[in-house]
C-alpha cells in the first residue's frame, strides 16, 4: 500500500515521503495514528506543504533536544539498592528508577524510550548509559549502584571463617 506520511516515523520515513508498506502496518499502526495518509491524487498536492512544516519542526525539535542533552550529559546518579550475600541486588535498578532519580537531579523529565539500556543493572557498580533524545542527539549519564547492606555480609563472612579454623588435609 502506497502511503504519504503526514509525520516522521523513525526508522520507516519523514514526513513528505511516499513509500510502499505493508498493509497490516498501515492499516493497523499508521492510519489510526494519523502518522500517514493513502497517497491519492489529492493528498500528493500536499507533498510540498507537509515537507516544509516537517523540516521547521524537525529543525525546531533538534534545537530543543540539543539543549536538553547539554543539561543531562555529564550528569553522575548515584542509586543505592539493597544486596544479597552473593553481592547482587535483592531487585533490579531499572530504567523506570533511573529515571526518577535523574528528574530529581536534573529537574528535567525524559521518556522511558530514551533510555538505551539493555538489561537492568543487578549489580554494583559503575555504567554508563546513552540516552538517545533524538534521530541525531544523544546524551550519556553515569549510574554508580551503591550497596546498602553489604557490609553486614562481609563482616559475617569473616566471623564464619574465624570459627572454622584450619583446613585440614587426610594423607594416605
Amino acid at each position: 500500500m502506497r502511503v504519504l506520511f503526514l509525520e516522521d516515523v523513525i526508522n520507516v520515513a519523514n514526513a513528505g515521503e511516499i513509500k510502499e508498506v505493508k498493509n497490516g502496518f498501515a492499516r493497523n499502526y499508521l492510519l489510526p495514528k494519523n502518522l500517514a495518509t493513502i497517497a491519492t491524487p489529492e493528498q500528493m498536492k500536499r507533498i510540498a506543504k507537509l515537507q516544509k512544516v516537517a523540516e521547521e519542526r524537525r529543525v525546531r525539535e533538534t534545537g530543543d533536544k540539543q539543549a536538553l542533552a547539554r543539561i543531562l550529559g555529564g550528569t553522575t546518579l548515584e542509586i543505592p539498592g539493597k544486596v544479597g550475600p552473593t553481592g547482587r541486588f535483592y531487585g533490579a535498578i531499572s530504567v523506570t528508577r533511573i529515571l526518577e532519580e535523574l528528574e530529581g537531579a536534573t529537574g528535567q523529565q525524559v521518556a522511558r524510550r530514551v533510555v538505551e539500556l539493555s538489561e537492568p543493572i543487578r549489580e554494583p557498580g559503575s555504567y554508563n548509559i546513552n540516552l538517545r533524545l533524538h534521530q541525531n542527539v544523544s546524551a550519556e549519564i553515569t549510574v554508580v549502584a551503591k550497596a546498602e547492606g553489604q557490609e553486614d555480609y562481609e563482616a559475617d563472612d569473616e566471623l564464619e571463617g574465624a570459627e572454622e579454623g584450619p583446613d585440614e588435609t587426610e594423607e594416605e
